[in-house]
């Protein structure tokens, strides 16, 4: 028996497309929320007491912690971008792995591909 959910793991190219279509399709819908929606995202991940890169590590612990193959996937490509190592993102993931259990680690895989996404 085959199981019906996400069990192929597009590639992170491909979820990456799915984030930007859905934001999109989000604001063709309810133009102020998104707005609004975009805004605190802004402020939330701006350098403060935190650093952004911390906040985008933060950010990928509870993604794995949501089980969030969307989100994991967009904050590791975000950590990476503000310098994040590997080393860094595995030792943020096993916080959520601390944290929510086994369905955390099961979701490293989805990291994993995010880590090796070109």
């Amino acid at each position: 028996m085959e199981w019906s959910g996400r069990s192929k793991m597009e590639s992170s190219d491909e979820i990456m497309r799915q984030v930007q279509d859905t934001m999109k399709f989000a604001g063709e819908k309810d133009p102020m929320a998104q707005k609004a929606f975009m805004n605190f995202n802004q402020a939330v991940l701006a350098q403060g007491s935190l650093s952004t890169k911390v906040k985008e590590l933060i950010a990928v612990a509870l993604s794995l912690s949501s089980n969030c193959e969307w989100c994991i996937t967009y904050h590791v490509k975000a950590a990476k971008d503000l310098g994040a190592t590997d080393e860094e993102i595995m030792e943020a993931s096993y916080v959520a792995v601390l944290l929510s259990g086994a369905p955390a680690l099961m979701h490293v895989a989805i990291l994993k591909k995010a880590l090796t996404a070109k």
